[in-house]
């Protein structure tokens, strides 16, 4: 075997690799900023960022954060947003090996058998003959001179972090959304305490205008309307029932697991709930705090990878195929000196005509960055939106709450002295049934407001990126 000239070709073929440095990649530039440079409201005197805020810190209710552990171990979602980066991952894996050569070692045996006077030179009888070879070859390999195999791994590359920014927003969102099942667990126990007391309260009411009715001092009709606040309430404690029922079913959907009954049994919103305050900083921030944000800006720079290699295909290709070894007709003297053989064939392939196959994946290419690019925008737009309400809740549901609890406050004062005028015979029953009613309904509010305050407060420490850390 000339060892010396398959070496030199072997190193000749190496040196155009390592020169195939190119790319036809388009420079990647990030898009403009599709909205304000600043919130219309909001604080930014905090430095700290939302997700540098740990989700056990935010979430500091132990058993809210007991619930959120236990949904990080156990929900089908996040376990399937982790399978796919491992896959995504490995599939990066493979675009990255095509850059490399693949060294294969092979090893056979050759029989085969002549029947006598086959060819005219042939002097003899039968012959049966056998080879053995071992070789080590490069199979198939793409000299990448265009970039085209490199722009392919950049896109792997780019998928697989889009992927794995996508497990992060998929983590966020089930924080939040468990914190926001066990509020609304909280709200709905509280809202059946208050429709059994307003019922058993009514019922005292309905006892007492029925025995005034039956001793002539009410009428009919006082009668009729008390029974209707009793038939309201217990309509409501039905209905609040199926809730809390549904609310813990969610639960248990969102945790993956039975979630022991001691972590469902207190849950009201009558406590101090309170989260840590989380600063707004600037609109351009959230480029690299929300996950679903980084995602969209891995998958635009994958479309812009693929454009270098739809374009590379327009341009020749080189592929390397070469093996070195020993052949022997005897296997005990394959490796006996002078048994060397080598091979090496270098192809070339030339587009010329495709029948614009090119050209359209070339278009294609280009028409899903553009496609990608308005996937970024809007992802920015929408984290943008969901800040702004968030900020927007933040600065006014302070008053809100403040206003419902007093409105609640002057409604039981009003209930109350409507009692003590019907008792002293100065107003009718209707006029204690008007102010109860009224008063049920603003109790009602100002739990469905609590409810809303705190939801907003999750809402903005999701779309600012936070709960990813713990």
């Amino acid at each position: 075997m000339n060892k010396p000239h398959f070496a030199l070709s072997v190193i000749g073929a190496f040196s155009l690799t390592l020169l195939a440095g190119c790319t036809l990649e388009p420079k990647y530039q990030r898009p403009a900023l599709p909205v304000a440079s600043n919130w219309s409201a909001g604080n930014g005197a905090d430095t700290r960022a939302a997700q540098d805020i740990g989700w056990k810190a935010f979430f500091n209710e132990p058993a809210m954060n007991q619930l959120i552990g236990m949904s990080l171990n156990n929900n089908r979602d996040l376990r399937v947003a982790a399978l796919n980066v491992d896959t995504a991952r490995a599939a990066f894996q493979i675009d990255r090996a095509a850059l490399l050569p693949t060294l294969n070692a092979s090893a056979g045996e050759t029989n085969q058998h002549l029947p006598g006077g086959l060819y005219s030179t042939q002097t003899s009888g039968p012959v049966t003959y056998q080879q053995y070879s071992a070789n080590l070859g490069v199979t198939s390999y793409e000299v990448d001179l265009f970039g085209r195999v490199r722009s392919l791994r950049d896109q792997g590359l780019e998928t697989f972090l889009a992927t794995e920014a996508t497990q992060r927003a998929t983590q966020i969102s089930l924080v939040s959304e468990v914190a926001s099942g066990y509020l609304s667990l909280a709200a709905d126990n509280d809202l059946l305490k208050l429709a059994i007391n307003t019922a058993n309260s009514q019922n005292k009411s309905y006892d007492l205008t029925k025995r005034s009715y039956d001793s002539g001092i009410s009428t009919s009709q006082d009668l009729v309307q008390a029974e209707t606040t009793v038939r309201a309430a217990q309509a409501d404690i039905a209905q609040y029932t199926r809730q809390v029922r549904q609310d813990v079913n969610a639960l248990t959907l969102l945790v993956g697991t039975t979630i022991p009954q001691n972590l469902l049994a207190g849950a009201t919103l009558q406590q101090d709930w309170k989260f840590p305050q989380t600063p707004a900083g600037l609109p351009s921030d959230l480029l690299t705090r929300r996950p679903d944000i980084i995602a969209a800006e891995h998958t635009l720079k994958a479309a812009n990878a693929n454009i270098g290699a739809a374009r590379a295909a327009f341009f020749p290709s080189i592929t390397l195929t070469g093996t070195a070894g020993s052949e022997s007709g005897s296997l005990s003297k394959l490796f006996d000196g002078g048994t060397g053989a080598w091979s090496f064939m270098p192809s070339i392939n030339i587009p010329i005509f495709d029948g614009g196959v090119n050209q359209a994946n070339l278009d294609i290419a280009k028409d899903t960055k553009k496609i990608d690019i308005a996937n970024y925008e809007k992802a920015i737009q929408t984290a943008f939106r969901e800040v702004s309400d968030g900020l927007a809740g933040q600065a006014t549901y302070k008053d809100e709450l403040l206003a419902r609890t007093q409105d609640a406050d002057a409604n039981q004062r009003n209930y109350d002295l409507s009692q003590m005028r019907f008792k002293g015979g100065i107003d009718n029953y209707l006029s204690v049934l008007v102010a109860q009613r009224s008063l049920y309904s603003a109790q009602q509010t100002l739990i469905t407001t609590q409810l809303a305050q705190l939801n907003q407060d999750i809402s903005l420490y999701k779309a600012l990126g936070g709960g990813w850390k713990e």
